[in-house]
């Protein structure tokens, strides 16, 4: 306990947020409070205070990150390190609350204080504990359900771009989906977006189920880098420990990024591609790998945005989310784009959680999709038309208009049922290439006039 008590008061430097701090480490009862990622408390004589995190360890001096910023400190000021990381409350109480960067209620409602507290980011799971993705997690989202299926335990990224309705979309998947729980994660949102996500929960009746930890546009950076560790921490509390299927939203994955690279900054280290630190696909890695179907109990499925600035997919942040995550979706101009978007897992559920139509109608559409693009730009070209090449145009207006549009809900067994319908109105059933006894079984009977 008398750890506790030590203040370490040799201040070396003050740049920035980051504050440094001579600890001798001969002193072991010291020496066994200054860990990586550990809080303190910096205290300066004028009565200015503020909570501090680890984030540097070289020998005897210890970087700190400030969450309130370094205005007005001095180098006579305190530290005293707390000896445990950021913490953040979990029991049952928190569903249907906002909470903020620190993990303090932003919401108005009662603080909390008494219930427990579990520490932030741990390890991943054990691979020998998880078990093999196997189960699909419902969106009513045609183009998620029936062309790129969300599976449990998934990480998966929306891909797109500033002006695009991503965080829109992304709180339409988390009022829908069949999930026990929704954790939601806000990186640097500004208030209007916060604002909406709130709005969209409460409205839509789903905010008993719901979490959410914001981090604003205006608050503190290293706030916005504990938020993603806080929303997961919660998220395998409840899976673990109740056997819930989580799960966990966040916006924008882009903003973390920038976040790190400017903490990054702040302790002078050398940037590696476009000013971005060495260690982002690490750090990314970290907290994608938190997703996870655990044995015997629930689940936790982490779906993001990425934003690509410049519509870059070779932006560092989306190039190194690609080489973690299962798949993508890829939205622009409204729209989820079938060639773009890509789910790694939907083998393992297609056909066995879903209807035994599935596969047939996924790539029997996207293949006349993609011949009605092909039309299109004979079309655009002044090409004469076959009526083959009429069927396939008429063919891709329909499948933009009933299944592309974002707004579109539709359970997967009435999307299939489209699907068929579609096909009948523009194609005879030898047309298909399908297997006989699915088009004997689905291909409607009225047949297109």
């Amino acid at each position: 306990m008398t750890q506790n008590l030590i203040r370490h008061t040799k201040i070396l430097s003050i740049v920035g947020d980051i504050l440094k701090v001579y600890v001798p480490t001969g002193d072991e009862s010291s020496g066994a409070a200054t860990r990586l990622y550990d809080l303190a408390m910096i205290k300066d004589p004028s009565g200015l205070s503020s909570m501090a995190q680890v984030i540097s360890i070289n020998k005897e001096e210890v970087s700190l990150q400030t969450f309130s910023g370094t205005k007005g400190f001095s180098t006579r000021s305190s530290v005293h390190f707390l000896g445990h990381p950021m913490q953040v409350t979990y029991s049952n109480n928190i569903l249907g609350r906002v909470f903020g960067g620190m993990g303090d209620p932003m919401d108005g409602g009662a603080a909390l204080s008494g219930d427990p507290k579990v520490n932030i980011g741990g390890p991943s799971v054990n691979p020998m504990k998880r078990v093999l993705a196997s189960k699909m997690i419902r969106t009513d989202v045609p183009m998620i359900d029936v062309f790129n299926c969300l599976v449990e335990s998934q990480k998966i990224p929306i891909f797109s771009v500033s002006g695009e309705p991503f965080n829109a979309f992304l709180a339409r998947i988390g009022i829908q989906a069949d999930a026990d729980i929704v954790v939601f994660g806000g990186l640097g949102l500004i208030f209007d977006d916060y604002h909406f996500f709130r709005t969209a929960f409460e409205d839509a009746g789903v905010f008993a189920r719901t979490v959410m930890f914001c981090n604003l546009a205006a608050d503190p950076i290293v706030e916005r880098l504990l938020v993603p560790d806080m929303a997961l921490a919660v998220a395998e509390k409840f899976a673990v420990e109740e056997g819930k299927r989580v799960l966990v939203l966040m916006t924008d994955m882009t903003a973390y990024a920038d976040a790190m690279k400017e903490v990054g900054i702040s302790m002078e280290r050398v940037p590696s591609n476009r000013g971005y630190m060495g260690d982002l696909y690490s750090q990314l890695a970290r907290r994608y790998e938190k997703a996870c179907d655990y044995s015997g109990a629930g689940s936790v499925t982490i779906l993001t945005v990425t934003t690509m600035p410049g519509d870059d997919v070779t932006h560092p942040v989306p190039d190194n989310t690609g080489y973690i995550t299962e798949g993508q979706f890829y939205l622009h101009d409204g729209v989820i784009d079938p060639f773009g978007s890509l789910s790694r897992l939907k083998q393992h559920v297609i056909g066995s959680e879903t209807r035994e139509d599935h596969s047939q109608i996924m790539n029997t559409m996207i293949r006349f999709y993609a011949g009605a693009k092909d039309a299109e730009q004979k079309q655009a070209m002044a090409f004469e038309l076959s009526p083959y090449d009429s069927k396939l145009l008429k063919f891709g207006g329909l499948f933009r208009e009933r299944f592309m549009d974002i707004d579109i809900t539709l359970p997967i067994e009435d999307a299939l049922d489209l699907g068929w319908k579609t096909l009948a109105e523009c194609f005879e059933p030898e047309e298909l290439l399908m297997k006989q006894a699915l088009v004997d079984k689905y291909f409607p009977k009225q047949q297109k006039s």
